[in-house]
């Protein structure tokens, strides 16, 4: 079993920027990438970002493309997602998931571990 914990959803003006941190823990040997994903009220969830265990590769979403990064630190494996100029349209709850096998995705189908989700709010 693997858990994840996000920290550093919160409210921010259009434009500001926010740092989320996705904490795994557990049975941790063997994950290939981890992923952000966000869903807003009434829509599915969507794909935002993905960097791969040893860190030598990342993915974007058109939408967030230069003005997202995803990263990993080498202490605690923490995962984090910097979130600079963002849109009201960036609301959403974002998702921490943890993907086993050899190779990278966008599909949220195949991620194996979810965290619980942290609010982020982007006001006009």
């Amino acid at each position: 079993q693997v858990q994840l914990v996000e920290s550093g959803g919160g409210l921010v003006q259009a434009g500001g920027s926010l740092r989320l941190s996705c904490a795994p823990s557990g049975r941790t040997f063997g994950i290939y990438a981890m992923g952000w994903f966000r869903q807003a009220p009434g829509k599915d969830r969507e794909f935002v970002a993905t960097i791969t265990w040893n860190g030598d590769t990342t993915d974007y979403a058109g939408s967030v493309k230069g003005r997202f990064t995803i990263s990993k630190g080498n202490v605690k494996n923490t995962v984090y997602l910097q979130m600079n100029s963002l849109k009201p349209e960036d609301t959403a709850v974002y998702y921490c998931a943890a993907k086993f096998g050899g190779s990278g995705s966008t599909m949220s189908g195949e991620y194996d571990y979810w965290g619980q989700g942290t609010q982020v709010t982007v006001s006009s």
